[in-house]
């Protein structure tokens, strides 16, 4: 009896930690769709992990819309914990250090891994066929992606004459749909974040 209930606790301590291996391999792959975590004990009492079940044995132990909410409230940052990088690419690109803060609350909220629903990723959303031209290897690194995003917001304000919403405006849509309008697009979102952006400007400067 001893024996038998030795192995059940080596099983269960087993089973835990393959359980943390694989939540941390969830928590912290960026961009990993890994989705619905199911469980399986076998008749042996071994826990099974798994996002792919394989029979009527194993039942939902965590659903993807929880694991991501954990997965964002434990990489959030907070609107200071990037100055040292801001105030770099600010001073390389000569672009204003709390108007670059003010993009990244609007577009990531300081997520570092923040994924949109269209692929933009990162603090300063950058989307994956930009990365060539704005030299990242790893758009989950706060450096890379803020120096990126930074240099790609010069562009946008050198484009349109210092015209802050007309920028931004590119920044969220696409310089081609600036262009085109020759304002800010007629899209809701656009405009809506256009007035964000300004609004977190105005604040993050008098700060």
């Amino acid at each position: 009896m001893k024996s038998a209930k030795k192995n059940r606790i080596v099983k269960n301590q087993h089973g835990r930690a393959l359980f943390f291996l694989f939540m941390c391999l969830c928590l912290t792959a960026p961009g990993t769709a890994i989705g619905d975590i199911y469980r399986y004990i076998d008749a042996d009492g071994v826990v099974h992990f798994t996002n792919t079940p394989t029979s009527d044995g194993y039942t939902l132990f965590m659903e993807e819309k929880e694991r991501e909410r954990t997965r964002t409230k434990r990489f959030k940052a907070g609107p200071d914990d990037y100055d040292n990088i801001i105030l770099k690419a600010a001073g390389i690109f000569g672009v204003d250090h709390a108007l670059i803060k003010a993009v990244i609350h609007a577009e990531s909220s300081f997520n570092p891994n923040a994924i949109s629903s269209k692929g933009a990723r990162g603090l300063m959303q950058i989307m994956p066929q930009n990365d060539a031209a704005l030299n990242i290897s790893n758009p989950f690194d706060p450096s890379q992606n803020i120096m990126a995003g930074t240099r790609y917001l010069k562009r946008m304000l050198i484009r349109y004459n210092e015209k802050l919403a007309l920028a931004l405006a590119a920044y969220n849509a696409g310089p081609s749909a600036v262009d085109k309008y020759q304002e800010i697009p007629p899209y809701e979102e656009t405009r809506t974040y256009v007035q964000k952006v300004m609004s977190l400007y105005s604040r993050y400067k008098h700060s």
